[in-house]
């Protein structure tokens, strides 16, 4: 992938990753109320509004304000610094790469608003299956996962290409 188009490609993912995210948790809270629930999928999937002031699991959600909110700001511009960074430096053969840190910086930028505007994140997707509930989260996670989870193949596959093994 040439420079520019490389950029562009992030811009574009990223860009829609953010837009997509920013979307959805607008239209989740002008459409519905704090912790009301809408079944989707009965018995595996619901659209929950809860609003996280941590991070994944709810770390850190009990400390003060004045604490966790330029806390997670400050980690979240760190965490797009070095994606930003770790973007510059892919090769212009790798395909893969690219769209996970792509996915990665959208979501992260996506979480980032939030804080930035509401001081915590608006979850809303709750999947569940019986006695099991897996804790609600946002678009901007998802693409995350995802982006991790690519990156992570990547990495198994560049593993199992190596000369002599």
């Amino acid at each position: 992938m040439m420079w520019a188009r490389k950029y562009i490609f992030l811009g574009l993912i990223g860009g829609g990753v953010v837009l997509l995210d920013q979307w959805t948790k607008i239209w989740i809270d002008a459409n519905m109320r704090l912790f009301e629930t809408r079944r989707v999928i009965p018995g595996l999937f619901d659209l929950h509004y809860v609003r996280n002031p941590g991070a994944a699991f709810g770390f850190l959600s009990g400390s003060h304000a004045d604490f966790r909110i330029p806390f997670f700001v400050g980690i979240s511009v760190l965490a797009i610094g070095i994606i930003l960074f770790l973007f510059s430096k892919i090769e212009g053969s790798e395909r893969m790469v690219p769209v996970a840190l792509s996915l990665i910086l959208g979501g992260a930028v996506g979480n980032l608003i939030d804080r930035i505007r509401l001081g915590e994140v608006i979850d809303f997707l709750l999947l569940h299956y019986k006695r099991f509930q897996w804790p609600a989260f946002n678009v901007a996670d998802t693409t995350i996962t995802v982006g991790v989870f690519l990156l992570l193949f990547r990495m198994v596959l560049m593993e199992r290409r190596q000369p002599g093994r």
